[in-house]
């Protein structure tokens, strides 16, 4: 799937993605795929796999689509 980083919470490691399709999205920084969580901005693109999480979808293998 792809989208675009909306919301970076840095202080607790998580942020939310939004969705080509608009759904918002929970990452963590362990689903990170060769990105530095530190550098992460809002509107950066995207590309990752969804998987159920505790709390509804969850990105992994969040990586960079360029």
């Amino acid at each position: 799937m792809q989208g675009t980083i909306k919301r970076v919470i840095r202080d607790r490691g998580f942020g939310f993605i939004r969705s080509a399709e608009g759904q918002e999205v929970f990452f963590h920084r362990s689903g990170l795929q060769n990105l530095n969580f530190d550098s992460l901005k809002e509107g950066d693109n995207v590309e990752f796999e969804l998987e159920r999480g505790e709390k509804g979808p969850r990105a992994v293998n969040v990586r960079s689509a360029q």
